[in-house]
């Protein structure tokens, strides 16, 4: 990139100096001479502890807050470099971000929610892509589409983000949509993204690790209503629940065009009903008043709302609405969201969802129900280093809208597995199995399954590892499933 002044950037030095900037740091082991150093305050630490080396390594201006200054004041006094103190220094960097990038695809559509972002994300390119539109999604599965690229976040930092939606539109895209989490919106990642429309899918119990309460929980997620989406620029809004309801009233407040959908009357967007068989579902919705049917090959009820969601948006965002409704029959389902893994011989099927949280594992259980004759079998278990009280009541939705029940690990990180599991089995009753060994879980349940029944593996989806304490172990459920299937049946 080519250096421009610090004053470009949006940001003013507290002596006034201007040097040329030519590049952007987060990390400073990554600073190279004439860089802008970002040493943004953390919940472990502020990064302001690694100005100094910043400082050696050739920083041309640092970027902090009034505490960040305090605690370098001694090696900033010694240096040459531009100080910049920001009362929101998240903010200030994701706008110079924008700034250093400069381009980003000609239209972005971001989504918000506790469950679905995700899929609707991903529907939404694959809609743009049967249009003809060169689009990409963005999120937890990474960037994929027509420009492909890992993320280490469901939202990546400021810098990631506008370098990705820079090199995505250098290489022709011009359709992104992109999940944007609660972290995300609150960490300022998404400020200086110029953002056509937004959609809001639900909201249920999560991150309550991060967030103090359930009012904070939703004021980071309403932050794309309140404050990334421009007057004018537009809105879809799920509003069958009380907060997406307040999701639609902070929208209007705001000015911008509204679209709801849902199953409450009224919605612009409007499920009507459904139809259900092992391979999918019919689908009868109306969009304003008028009706219509498609036949989506997707399993589960909810995906009836994101399929909306995201033709709301492509609608929301300029597309021809005839055109969006034609291709909806050819979407097809996000790897470990509701994924058919592997059947048995007697006909059986084993499904992957990334379910993991009580909300999700309700509405995963309670979709698949209409597919399933016979019984449900569930695998579910709780991430460690995350919020404890959403385990017990994971433990009870498995319990209450699954048949069978086996207890596992997921993610346990840096906590004891047998401690996890006992919240979640605290929930689930003495009716459900513990079996701590995933792979174990996986293979029970594939031999209890008999004609007519489905098995449904939870909690790490598209996941391909495992991890345990500080360790990454390889591990797909998917996998896992077929080879169950396989050694089982016979067939390897």
């Amino acid at each position: 990139m080519e250096a421009r002044q610090l004053s470009r950037l949006g940001l003013t030095a507290a002596d006034g100096r201007d040097p040329q900037i030519t590049g952007i740091s987060l990390d400073s082991r990554a600073v190279r001479d004439g860089h802008l150093f970002a040493a943004l305050p953390g919940s472990a630490a502020h990064g302001a502890d690694f100005i100094p080396y910043a400082l050696r390594q050739g920083a041309a201006a640092v970027l902090t807050d009034r505490a960040g200054a305090g605690l370098a004041a001694d090696a900033l006094a010694r240096s040459h470099a531009a100080l910049v103190v920001a009362e929101d220094p998240r903010a200030a960097l994701a706008g110079a971000a924008a700034l250093w990038f400069g381009a980003q695809p000609e239209t972005v559509v971001a989504v918000t929610g506790t469950s679905g972002k995700t899929s609707v994300a991903t529907f939404t390119r694959q809609i743009w892509q049967a249009l003809g539109h060169s689009a990409i999604s963005l999120g937890t599965m990474g960037v994929q589409g027509d420009y492909t690229a890992k993320l280490a976040h469901t939202t990546p930092d400021p810098l990631t983000l506008h370098r990705v939606l820079a090199e995505a539109a250098a290489a022709g895209v011009t359709h992104a949509a992109m999940e944007a989490s609660s972290h995300g919106l609150d960490q300022r990642r998404l400020d200086g993204v110029r953002v056509a429309a937004g959609a809001f899918t639900n909201f249920s119990q999560d991150h309550l690790d991060y967030h103090k309460d359930f009012d904070s929980y939703f004021a980071a997620k309403a932050l794309l209503f309140s404050h990334i989406l421009e007057p004018g620029a537009a809105a879809v809004i799920c509003t069958d629940g009380e907060r997406g309801r307040q999701a639609a009233q902070i929208a209007q407040d705001r000015g911008l065009v509204l679209t709801t959908y849902g199953r409450a009357e009224g919605c612009d967007l409007r499920i009507l009903a459904q139809r259900y068989d092992a391979t999918g579902q019919e689908l009868r919705f109306s969009l304003n008043g008028q009706v219509h049917l498609v036949r989506l090959d997707l399993i589960g009820g909810f995906q009836a709302e994101n399929v909306l969601c995201a033709a709301g948006l492509c609608i929301a965002a300029g597309a021809d609405p005839a055109r969006v409704i034609a291709a909806l029959p050819g979407l097809t389902t996000v790897r470990g969201r509701m994924e058919l893994a592997a059947q048995r011989m007697n006909g059986a099927a084993v499904f992957v969802d990334y379910a993991h949280k009580p909300g999700a594992v309700i509405a995963a259980l309670q979709s698949l129900r209409p597919h399933v004759m016979g019984r449900i079998i569930a695998v579910i278990g709780a991430g460690g280093d995350r919020d404890r009280g959403k385990r017990p009541l994971m433990g009870q939705a498995a319990r209450q809208f699954a048949d069978v029940v086996f207890v596992t690990d997921d993610n346990p990180r840096t906590e004891d597995p047998a401690a996890i599991r006992a919240e979640v089995m605290a929930g689930a009753g003495h009716d459900a199995t513990e079996v701590g060994d995933r792979a174990e879980a996986i293979l029970r349940a594939v031999d209890v399954l008999e004609p007519g029944d489905a098995a449904l593996i939870m909690g790490k989806g598209h996941e391909t590892g495992q991890i345990v304490g500080s360790d990454v172990f390889p591990f797909d459920d998917a996998e896992q499933a077929s080879v169950a299937v396989a050694a089982l049946d016979g067939t390897i």
